[in-house]
């Protein structure tokens, strides 16, 4: 477990420099609030594209040859962005980038691949404590190299790190990771033809209520992308803050994300069972988003973060544990693939929706959008999760 958490770390770290300042890289090529709402979606949109074949890919020839493939190629789109001169090379830039970014549903799997049913919540959530430290390092890092001032900031240093962190990641990857799926399951699905191996995924979704789990990452997602989208525009605003405070601000996100996801979310996870941990967090998520508008100081605001945050970072692994939970091995891959390219879409959508209603409605409306959308799941999870069949009553 710890050589995969340790790439995905230094992995995530690059995109945390990176995700912070791109609202203010975008306004300084003058775009409104719903086209930086586009470029954040653009690397999503490529990477809806790209993360089922990234998925099949890594059932076929396995999960190693995938992760490499994919740092190396956001080690380039990293570079690119160090380079971009206008806001069309920007949407040009991510769109690679987010084409490269197969590597995360394949640590997914192999993820999967690697732990038992028991353990599945825990290594889950050991994939996204790195995804919470990656966040508490990167956004700090990004906002020191950039600086405070939006006007004056250098946007191109962080890309490069981002860049630099890319490269270590792949360096290590090679030297330490070994392929998790056996060849025997690579060969049973080599052997089966692609019709089959499409109605084998499709069986899969018949599951009794994996599409209801895969609808909730989705609207999760859709909600989170959408404050990660608009937020800094809203600090900007609301406190005159640039990307340093707002490098800082995800760093204190992210420092929440690792110590659930990293220390707690095996333990709450014995304690009370996924399905009430989905229904908690997306109550929490929603309570964090809705505080946002009213966070008049940096006390209340640092509130609403961490309770997004505990919203989120129990959300996540839940999900993607019971997700993982209703498929056999041999779907493994495929399923975490369309999962992922789920919460992609709802990273396209989320941030232009989000971005939309800043600009129309203003600044405060993608939260209160967001908050009840969360509290609408938490509802509904009650019913699909928690309820008992009528043949069990």
């Amino acid at each position: 477990m710890l050589p995969l958490f340790l790439i995905v770390f230094i992995d995530l770290m690059g995109f945390g420099i990176i995700i912070p300042l791109l609202p203010f890289y975008a306004e300084h090529f003058h775009a409104d609030p719903f086209t930086v709402g586009l470029v954040m979606a653009t690397y999503s949109l490529t990477q809806l594209i790209a993360a089922p074949v990234w998925g099949r890919m890594s059932d076929r020839i396995g999960r190693r040859p995938v992760l490499l493939i994919t740092l190396a190629g956001t080690a380039a789109s990293y570079i690119w962005l160090g380079f971009v001169d206008s806001l069309a090379a920007l949407f040009a830039a991510r769109a690679i980038g987010g084409a490269m970014a197969g590597n995360i549903s394949a640590a997914f799997a192999y993820m999967a691949d690697i732990t038992t049913r028991e353990d599945r919540a825990k290594g889950m959530g050991l994939i996204g404590a790195a995804f919470g430290l990656g966040f508490i390092v990167g956004p700090a890092i990004g906002g020191l190299l950039a600086g405070a001032d939006p006007a004056t900031a250098d946007y191109s240093l962080p890309a490069f790190a981002a860049a630099g962190l890319s490269l270590v990641a792949l360096v290590l990857a090679v030297a330490i990771l070994k392929e998790s799926l056996s060849e025997e399951i690579r060969a049973r699905i080599a052997a089966r033809p692609p019709e089959q191996r499409f109605q084998r995924m499709v069986q899969a979704f018949k599951t009794p209520k994996l599409g209801f789990l895969i609808m909730v990452s989705f609207l999760a997602t859709f909600v989170f992308a959408g404050m990660e989208a608009t937020f800094a525009m809203w600090s900007e605003r609301t406190y005159a803050w640039g990307p340093q405070q707002n490098g800082f601000l995800f760093a204190g996100v992210g420092i929440v994300s690792a110590a659930i996801q990293g220390g707690l979310i095996g333990r709450l996870a014995n304690r009370f069972g996924e399905a009430k941990l989905i229904i908690q967090g997306s109550v929490a998520l929603a309570i964090g988003m809705v505080l946002i508008p009213f966070s008049e100081n940096l006390w209340i605001l640092a509130l609403a973060m961490a309770v997004l945050a505990y919203g989120f970072s129990t959300l996540s692994p839940s999900l993607n544990s019971l997700i993982s939970l209703q498929v056999d091995d041999e779907n493994q891959g495929a399923i975490m693939g369309v999962t992922r390219s789920a919460t992609t879409f709802a990273r396209i959508v989320g941030p232009a929706w989000a971005g939309l209603l800043f600009a129309q409605l203003g600044k405060d409306w993608p939260y209160f959008v967001g908050g009840g959308m969360m509290l609408l799941v938490a509802a509904l999870s009650i019913f699909a999760l928690l309820k008992k069949p009528s043949n069990e009553s």
